[in-house]
C-alpha cells in the first residue's frame, strides 16, 4: 500500500533545533501535499549527536516523516573509540580514500533511493556561504545523480564563489548537472547567470513562507505579550561578521543594541531565539547580552523560551516591529505582515528583501551593524510601519504563491 504513495527524500538539512530548518521541512511538506497524492518523506539530516537525532525522532509531529541521520566522523567519537579498527578505517578513508567516505557518509539514503520520486536538497543556504567548500553537499548530489534520480536544490541560495575562481568554475559545472535549482531569491538567480548556470534555474520563494503559525498553549500564562512590542533576534553567528568572531565584543554590542532600542523607542522588547543548537544558541547568547545590561533595563526585556517553528512564528506575528539576524526569523515576521529589519551577512537576506520591497531599504548589512545603526533603523521602520504593512499585505500572497509553484516545477521535472 505504501509503495503507491510517492516518496520524497529531503536531504541536507540541519536539526529542528534550528527553527529555520524545521520551517523549511514544514513548508516543503505542505507544497508536496498540494501537488502529489498522499506523499511520504524521509528526512536525511545532519545532527551533532545521537541524542539530538533521537530527540527529533521522538518529538516529530508529522506521521508521514521518517528521520535518518547522516553519518559523521566526530572528534570526540574518534578519541573515545581510537582503539577500534573501524575508527582507523574511517580515518584512512577521510584522508586517503574520500570517495569511500562519501558513500559511507550517506549510506542511509540507499534503502530509499530506488523508490524515491526525487531527492530535494533542502538546507536553504548549503551552497550559499562563500567561505566554505560545500563538499559534503556536492557529494550527496553526486550519489543521487549516479543513481539517475532527480536532484533539486530546493528553496536554495547559492554562492557567490568568486573569491576562488577555480572553485567557482568547478561549481558552475556541478550546478549545471543537477536536475533543478529552485532559487528562493533573485540575488541567487543573478549570480548564477554570471557563471553560466541558467537552463535549470527556477524562481521560487522560501518554503517557510507557507508555514502556518500556531499559538502556543497557555502562552498568556508563560509569556504574556504586550501590545506595541518590538521583537529582536540576535545570534552568535552574526558575531563572525560584525567582530570577526570576537564573541565577547559581539555580546557587548548586542547588549547595547537591546538597550538603545529600548531607550529610543520606549517600547517593550521581546528577545526571540530561532536557533538553540549547542555552540550557536540564540537564547544563551541573548541571555548573556541581557546580563551585561543595567538593572533598570533588564527588568523591561523578555527573553522568549524555545518553542516550535510554528509557535515562534505566531509569537513573532504578535510584534509591532521585528529585527532579526536569523533569516528564517525574518521570514516568519515578513510572512505575517510585521514590518521587519533584516540584519544581513549573506545574499539571502538581500535577495529576499529585494523581491518583496524592490530594494534594500529594510536591510542592515553586517559591516554597518552597531547599536546606533540598529536603533535608528528600528525607529525609521516604526515611523513607516503602516506603509510597510500595506506593502507586505500586497506582496506576501505573491511570495506564498511563488513558494507553492515549486511543487509545479517539481511535478514537471519528474514527468520529463
Amino acid at each position: 500500500m505504501d509503495k503507491e504513495r510517492p516518496l520524497f527524500i529531503l536531504a541536507g538539512n540541519g536539526p529542528y533545533e534550528n527553527r529555520g530548518c524545521e520551517a523549511i521541512v514544514r513548508g516543503t511538506t505542505k507544497i508536496l501535499r498540494e501537488y502529489f497524492r498522499d506523499p511520504r518523506f524521509v528526512c536525511l539530516s545532519h545532527f551533532d549527536s545521537d541524542n539530538q537525532y533521537l530527540k527529533q525522532c521522538q518529538s516529530e509531529t508529522d506521521p508521514d516523516i521518517v528521520h535518518q541521520a547522516v553519518n559523521r566522523v566526530r572528534k570526540r567519537e574518534v578519541i573515545r573509540r581510537f582503539w577500534k579498527p573501524s575508527t582507523w578505517t574511517h580515518l584512512y578513508q577521510r584522508f586517503f580514500n574520500p570517495d569511500a567516505l562519501k558513500y559511507w557518509t550517506y549510506e542511509k539514503i540507499y534503502p530509499h533511493l530506488d523508490e524515491a520520486k526525487a531527492v530535494l536538497s533542502i538546507g536553504g543556504d548549503n551552497y550559499g556561504i562563500a567561505s566554505k567548500y560545500p563538499t559534503i553537499f556536492t557529494n550527496l548530489d553526486d550519489i543521487v545523480l549516479e543513481k539517475r534520480k532527480k536532484l533539486v536544490l530546493w528553496g536554495a541560495s547559492v554562492g557567490p564563489f568568486n573569491a576562488i575562481p577555480e572553485f567557482e568554475l568547478s561549481m558552475s559545472s556541478h550546478l549545471k548537472s543537477v536536475s533543478g535549482i529552485f532559487a528562493r531569491e533573485s540575488s541567487t538567480i543573478e549570480y548564477l547567470k554570471t557563471i553560466g548556470v541558467v537552463n535549470n534555474v527556477y524562481p521560487v520563494a522560501d518554503p517557510a513562507f507557507l508555514l502556518d503559525p500556531i499559538k502556543p498553549p497557555h502562552i498568556e500564562d508563560k509569556v504574556p505579550i504586550e501590545t506595541g512590542a518590538i521583537g529582536l533576534n540576535l545570534s552568535p553567528l552574526m558575531g563572525y561578521y560584525v567582530t570577526g568572531g570576537d564573541q565577547k565584543k559581539w555580546t557587548q554590542i548586542a547588549a547595547k543594541i537591546i538597550t538603545d532600542v529600548m531607550k529610543k523607542t520606549e517600547m517593550p522588547v521581546y528577545l526571540i531565539p530561532h536557533v538553540i543548537i549547542s555552540g550557536s544558541n540564540d537564547y544563551e547568547f541573548m541571555q548573556n547580552a541581557v546580563s551585561l545590561m543595567e538593572d533598570k533595563f533588564k527588568k523591561s526585556v523578555t527573553i522568549v523560551p524555545a518553542y516550535s517553528a510554528a509557535e515562534q512564528k505566531w509569537i513573532i506575528s504578535q510584534m509591532d516591529i521585528f529585527a532579526g539576524a536569523r533569516t528564517h526569523s525574518t521570514i516568519a515576521a515578513l510572512s505575517t505582515g510585521v514590518p521587519t529589519l533584516s540584519l544581513a551577512y549573506s545574499i539571502k537576506a538581500l535577495g529576499i528583501n529585494r523581491d518583496i520591497f524592490g530594494d534594500e531599504s529594510y536591510v542592515l548589512r553586517s559591516d554597518n551593524l552597531n547599536a546606533l545603526s540598529v536603533a535608528e533603523r528600528v525607529i525609521s521602520i516604526s515611523e513607516n510601519a503602516s506603509t510597510i504593512r500595506r506593502l507586505l499585505d500586497d506582496k506576501i500572497p505573491d511570495m506564498r504563491n511563488l513558494a507553492l509553484r515549486a511543487g509545479e516545477h517539481l511535478q514537471m521535472l519528474i514527468d520529463i
